[in-house]
């Protein structure tokens, strides 16, 4: 009965938790009339979430795209189908870096970089009562302080996304071409031919939904951090784990749907 009742309590705690993300989006939503009125404090973490992380996006989507050749090219290498295989590899690889590595990839840098950092922010506010004060003051926390989060958000992640894929196509490019002698004319044309320009824009959605769930969770935890100095390291590793989770259960969703 004990293991039950714990059981129990992990379920509804998970939904209640579900359920507070969802209001705090839809509180946060409310106020996207005001981003104008706000735009000093939207440019600032359009800045945070935007330029601040393209130098690190651009190193992983390299890399990234050095991988996907690498794996795209390893099985037909093994049983020497290169020649044949040619024509569809610029293809296969931008499938699988479009669809699914730098949506991924992108958004668990986002999560560790930029979704603690925020919970840590907040939550150093929070404990500090820094957040108490704007209250009495009559400022809403979730116009000051989320709103402008969750929409630079929303509009710098398709921008990520989109300089990710640049640099992994073109890391992509590199390995193969310095590996298998691939000319660009044959990898570009394969991309055209083969590739459908609706798993593009899947992958620029994914990347928005990521984005938006990362600094959602790293906002809401942060608003609910207590316990002083070690409370916000609790919470900030709390928030990376959420976010992380996250990201991967809902890329398991799309791929479902």
């Amino acid at each position: 009965m004990k293991l039950v009742a714990f059981i129990g309590r992990k379920i509804i705690a998970f939904f209640t938790e579900i359920l507070s993300l969802f209001a705090l989006l839809l509180r946060v939503i409310s106020f996207f009339p005001r981003v104008l009125k706000d735009k000093k404090q939207v440019v600032e973490q359009m800045s945070v979430i935007g330029v601040d992380s393209l130098p690190l996006v651009i190193l992983i989507g390299m890399f990234t795209g050095a991988i996907a050749g690498l794996e795209a090219t390893a099985l037909f290498d093994k049983f020497n189908l290169m020649q044949i295989a040619r024509p569809f590899i610029g293809a296969s690889i931008a499938n699988a870096v479009f669809t699914e590595l730098t949506p991924v990839l992108t958004a668990l840098v986002i999560a560790g970089r930029v979704g603690a950092s925020m919970t840590a922010q907040l939550g150093s506010m929070n404990v500090t009562e820094q957040i108490d004060a704007l209250e009495v003051l009559a400022i809403d926390k979730d116009r000051f302080l989320g709103m402008p989060r969750i929409f630079a958000a929303l509009t710098m992640m398709p921008v990520l996304a989109v300089f990710s894929n640049l640099v992994a196509i073109i890391g992509a490019f590199v390995l193969i071409y310095l590996k298998y002698d691939f000319t660009f004319a044959i990898y570009l044309d394969s991309i055209i031919t083969y590739f459908n320009n609706s798993e593009l824009m899947l992958g620029i959605i994914k990347s928005t939904v990521f984005g938006i769930v990362t600094v959602l969770i790293g906002v809401h935890v942060g608003f609910r951090t207590t316990g002083g100095a070690e409370g916000v390291g609790r919470a900030t590793v709390s928030s990376y784990t959420k976010s992380a989770a996250a990201i991967l259960i809902i890329d398991a969703i799309f791929g479902a749907l």
